[in-house]
């Protein structure tokens, strides 16, 4: 009897050095599995931020070259359109530059056109939360003309907060748009347009200055201004008369001050 208990002992133990060594061996095998999985994510999270990271330098890259093509094409149209009244150069600025806002300053014979410019790159993420990305900049066009001399354009970026009263301005005029072209004819006046921008009249945004009918247009112009009201700039509208169902269209151009 107690030689079979002694050979019960022996092998309990030996299979209880076995179970530790077995589960030993799993624990090493499941840490080094564990380990290259933790090493293979930091290298994903590295790679795909290095990735991302230049994808969104090139985005930036281009919207500055694009921003430099489009200030050079822009002093070309200055010099070849033979326009000279302010609101006539605002006119050829806003077509190529889109600029919700654009002053003069007439002591620099300078025009300056402010608007944020966007493109897209694909964000790489493991996890859910990738694909496409915008990233905005706010560019600073610069138009100069100095007597006998061609006109010159300076491009420079600023910060977000210098374009963000004109990002707003350019809402307000996709607003006042759409609203002059559903009017009817007959309330296309001062008073008519003010009360369809500004109901309540409690909207410091919309200042219509006036409303003039010639020839079968209605010209409206409006002072629109950001929300914090810092920055102004004068749109006029033009509306044909025709189209009393409020079937009209509208236009809206950037001009000096009303």
């Amino acid at each position: 009897m107690a030689a079979d208990e002694t050979g019960s002992a022996v092998v309990a133990r030996r299979a209880n050095r076995l179970a530790t060594a077995g589960c030993l061996t799993i624990l090493i095998a499941l840490i080094t599995v564990l380990g290259v999985l933790a090493s293979w994510l930091w290298y994903r999270h590295w790679h795909d931020g290095k990735l991302s990271s230049e994808r969104r330098d090139r985005a930036s890259a281009s919207v500055l070259e694009q921003a430099r093509a489009t200030a050079d094409a822009t002093a070309r149209a200055l010099g070849t359109s033979g326009a000279t009244g302010t609101d006539a150069l605002i006119g050829v600025i806003w077509r190529h530059t889109q600029a919700p806002v654009i002053t003069y300053d007439a002591s620099h014979r300078e025009f300056t056109a402010t608007a944020a410019r966007s493109a897209l790159y694909d964000e790489e993420a493991l996890l859910p939360g990738g694909g496409p990305v915008r990233v905005t900049r706010c560019i600073v066009f610069a138009y100069a003309h100095r007597p006998g001399q061609p006109w010159t354009s300076r491009v420079s970026e600023r910060d977000g907060d210098v374009c963000r009263p004109g990002t707003a301005i350019a809402g307000l005029v996709r607003i006042a748009q759409t609203r002059i072209a559903s009017m009817p004819a007959g309330d296309l006046t001062r008073a008519g347009v003010q009360e369809a921008l500004d109901p309540t009249g409690r909207l410091p945004s919309y200042d219509v200055r006036s409303a003039v009918r010639t020839a079968g247009l209605v010209t409206v112009s409006i002072l629109l201004s950001s929300p914090d009201t810092a920055v102004g700039q004068c749109y006029r509208f033009t509306r044909p008369v025709a189209g009393d169902g409020g079937q009209g269209s509208a236009t809206a151009v950037p001009v000096s001050p009303c």
